[in-house]
């Protein structure tokens, strides 16, 4: 009797066990058919080139490599939300996802900049290397943990130009005064220089450039400023892009959104994010060229580099404030501390590689 009883129980905990593997593929054949709709902000102009049209990629690509599976309504900046709301639009769940730039949140979490762009900081290259192999997606995730985010590398312009100005820069004394378009630690780093940086978003630009509410502005590069036509509101396009050398934007996920997802279409999400990235690198470099060769002929353009001793005015304010903003804040402390290591080792690379190559091709 007692050995039919421990068969018996032997037989109905297996039973059991079938039901809860059954009940679990179920779950996992039930969530791998479920089909999501999202909404996604930006911070970009409705089918902007590059910017505005690499999230419409993002979200076409997602729906076909998912069969339908994860459909995308993207809404340019102010659209939906306001162009720099869309940080906390996507943190509290007003919407799933965004696309932005995350030096935008400055103020707010200051150590999110390294993730953008930083003044004298990381090229396209070395940025895509830190946050893929150097420990900087770790960092960032981390960083954006408390506001209920998970962001992903999603797109880079390349080095991008110092900007467009109605009057020369000489010398550090034609800085004071100067009232800039400008966002992040190089809004700042103006600042300090003796100018008046100013916010905007793109869709405002050229109105202010044109009517001398702002005296110069920085954008992007040759293929946006074009797009805009800025070379129409301002005669001088100065060079190096010294705040931006290689910005990587950002999209952004609520983390409840995300954890939704079955693991397939998380992973289609990361994949197509880095696709992203790739291929707004190759078409800013396609768009820059053509654009450039344009500006160069047109008279009206007067294409220059700014002058060694305003770069190297701008680059020593650049460390102050980031040792000042590093001395105050431990988040900015615990990513900068790496972001600068790997900077380090990066350079060292970079210079007897791309620099020493680049050399013989003059």
């Amino acid at each position: 009797m007692k050995r039919r009883e421990f068969v018996g129980g032997i037989a109905a905990a297996a039973g059991l066990a079938g039901c809860s593997q059954a009940d679990n593929e179920n779950t996992g054949v039930q969530k791998a058919q479920q089909r999501f709709e999202w909404s996604c902000v930006t911070s970009w102009p409705p089918k902007f080139p590059g910017l505005g049209m690499a999230v419409e990629n993002l979200a076409r690509r997602l729906e076909r490599a998912s069969a339908g599976r994860l459909k995308i309504k993207v809404y340019g900046g102010g659209e939906l939300v306001p162009a720099f709301e869309v940080f906390d639009a996507v943190s509290r769940g007003a919407v799933e996802m965004g696309h932005d730039a995350s030096y935008y949140h400055k103020g707010k979490v200051d150590a999110a900049q390294f993730f953008t762009a930083i003044p004298f900081g990381m090229n396209c290259t070395e940025l895509n290397a830190w946050i893929y192999y150097g420990g900087g997606l770790k960092l960032w995730r981390e960083l954006y943990e408390p506001f209920n985010l998970v962001p992903f590398l999603c797109g880079n312009t390349g080095v991008q130009m110092g900007g467009w100005f109605n009057r020369e820069i000489k010398s550090v004394d034609d800085l004071q005064g100067l009232k800039m378009r400008i966002p992040g630690l190089g809004g700042e780093v103006l600042r300090r220089a003796g100018g008046t940086p100013i916010t905007l978003p793109g869709a405002e630009i050229f109105t202010s450039l044109q009517t001398g509410a702002i005296d110069a502005t920085e954008w992007v590069g040759p293929y946006n400023d074009v797009s805009f036509g800025l070379h129409k509101a301002a005669r001088y396009y100065y060079y190096p892009g010294w705040q931006e050398p290689g910005p990587g934007l950002e999209c952004i996920i609520n983390r409840d959104a995300w954890e939704s997802l079955p693991d397939d279409l998380q992973a289609l999400v990361e994949i197509t994010c880095q696709a992203i990235t790739t291929d707004m690198v190759a078409e800013y470099s396609h768009g820059n060229a053509n654009s450039l060769q344009q500006l160069l002929e047109d008279p009206n353009v007067d294409v220059r580099p700014f002058p060694p001793d305003v770069l190297q005015h701008l680059n020593v304010i650049t460390r102050k404030l980031i040792d000042e903003l590093a001395a105050k804040d431990p988040a900015v402390a615990k990513v900068s501390v790496p972001y600068y290591e790997y900077l380090t080792k990066m350079e060292t690379n970079t210079r007897i590689s791309e620099y020493a190559y680049l050399d013989t091709r003059r």
